[in-house]
């Protein structure tokens, strides 16, 4: 085990993809020796050290890069229950350290030209631009603000390259009209309501249309899940262009487990283009959640928080990543997952915190079934002074079964169900859908009034024809509700299948 990193290497070290010079390969050797035993060092020639508490944050299976994803426990990796979550341990060291604040830089991807080279060439390159003399006296300064400073002369360069340019600081949308109608009525201060359609496991769309078609008088805005359990459905894509084309306004999720920078952009644009107007932003639940054969876990280009920054400064700066002018800009109302149970609540908020700076505009949650609980980590929010600057909808799931409700306690990562709710569900017999319901809207009515909450995220797992009551018993009918017509009416024509 790495002596400063609580965890062991995940995969063995990268290796550069071009002939280096002989300097720089004997460099790279010489850092791998040291860095390997004292911190794991998989040679991303990359390194974020200085910035996540002297662990690596590449010891993560996810390759995550700006902090933990929504399975973070404070008991296991999700991934890998062998082992520790590394970036539970990086917050955790980081608050000891008195360095929890310097974690809300958003951190780039990989520069894949540098991976598998060494690190400390550019830093003794930025020394040498600082000046050598004034490095050393900065560093043994009695006062510590010139020793920050000193040391943010030198390291923050070669953290942050010119083309990714990231801070710590809030980045308001520049424009000015909603761009969605979603983006609208929460903005008029309306207590909405989402849902999710689930995507088809087949090219048929005659069901996913009739779906639409029932949930969009109730909803504001209808999710498409992007591949959930690292199980391929039709594509989050295709279902949010179907939505578009029968009336309803779609959420396009967008998992980074399954994208390239290059992807995204060119996904986002061609989102824009097609009318889709809110872009849900997600690190993706990891292939090994998914059915055998597990697909290449070791390499995962950009995560949730880079996403956020890409997208963000493509709306809002009018440029792709790598410089060029976007003449036409994207437009769309951009979004992110919150988990408020997955690790401790001021942790969470570190981590919510950093996607609203890097761009997340409204907030949906993983299940919430302890309002309580909640109250903990809004609060939390709330010390941090972002909650006027997100939206948040709170995630409701109807329960079905006591084994689904156990299951969802045992094995969903950031799910957490009180023992009383269980026992609910278990004693119900015959009558757990109904419980559920009852469940779902005690929960909805428990969350109503708190600080922060903007809405209700219904996630009816398959179950969508439940979304009708729940919404009507609720008292959340949106203001210019019209009821749906007795009489089924014809979906618009689908792009392919029946």
């Amino acid at each position: 085990m790495p002596g400063f990193t609580p965890g062991r290497r995940w995969q063995p070290p990268y290796y550069p993809f071009k002939r280096e010079t002989f300097r720089r390969r004997m460099l790279a050797r010489m850092e791998r020796w040291v860095k390997g035993p004292l911190f794991g060092c998989r040679m991303c020639g990359n390194c974020l050290l200085q910035e996540t508490a002297f662990i690596c944050p590449m010891e993560c299976p996810k390759g995550a890069r700006n902090g933990p994803c929504g399975g973070s426990t404070e008991a296991f990796c999700y991934v890998d229950n062998t082992r520790p979550c590394i970036w539970y341990k990086i917050y955790d060291r980081a608050y000891a350290m008195g360095r929890q604040e310097m974690l809300l830089e958003v951190l780039p991807p990989l520069d894949w030209d540098k991976v598998g080279t060494e690190t400390w060439g550019d830093v003794f390159k930025q020394v040498r631009e600082v000046g050598t003399g004034k490095v050393v006296s900065g560093l043994f300064s009695r006062d510590p603000v010139q020793r920050t400073k000193t040391w943010d002369s030198v390291f923050r360069p070669v953290r942050q390259p010119d083309w990714w340019g990231g801070d710590a600081e809030y980045h308001p949308p520049a424009y000015t009209e909603p761009l969605s109608n979603l983006e609208r009525r929460l903005r008029a201060g309306e207590f909405v309501v989402t849902a999710e359609v689930a995507p088809p496991m087949s090219a048929a769309t005659g069901k996913l249309c009739q779906n639409v078609e029932m949930v969009k008088p109730y909803v504001a805005a209808i999710n498409f899940t992007d591949n959930p359990s690292a199980t391929p459905r039709m594509s989050s894509l295709a279902c949010s262009v179907m939505a578009v084309q029968n009336g309803a306004e779609p959420v396009m999720q967008i998992a980074a487990r399954d994208r390239t920078r290059m992807g995204l952009q060119s996904e986002v644009v061609g989102a824009s283009t097609l009318g889709i107007r809110n872009i849900l932003c997600l690190s993706g639940d990891h292939s090994r959640m998914g059915p055998p054969p597990m697909g290449r876990s070791d390499i995962v280009d950009i995560d949730s928080i880079q996403m956020l920054w890409i997208l963000r400064r493509m709306r809002d700066e009018g440029h792709y990543l790598d410089g060029r002018d976007l003449k036409t800009r994207p437009q769309y109302f951009l979004g992110a997952a919150a988990a408020p149970y997955a690790s401790r609540p001021e942790f969470q908020a570190i981590r919510e915190h950093k996607k609203v700076n890097a761009g997340a505009q409204f907030f949906q949650t993983n299940l919430v079934y302890d309002p309580d609980g909640l109250e903990i980590w809004l609060n939390e929010l709330a010390k941090r002074d972002i909650l006027d600057k997100v939206y948040i909808l709170i995630g409701v799931t109807p329960l079905k079964s006591y084994k689904m409700a156990a299951y969802m306690h045992k094995e969903i990562p950031g799910v957490s169900i009180p023992e009383p709710l269980l026992k609910r569900m278990e004693t119900a017999g015959d009558g757990a859908k109904e419980e559920g319901v009852q469940i779902a809207l005690e929960i909805i009515e428990a969350v109503k009034g708190k600080q922060g909450v903007n809405g209700i995220h219904l996630m009816a797992v398959g179950w969508e024809e439940i979304v009708p009551r729940i919404v009507t018993e609720a008292g959340l009918l949106p203001p210019d509700f019209v009821a749906p017509d007795k009489k089924v009416k014809e979906p618009a024509p689908a792009l392919g299948g029946k």
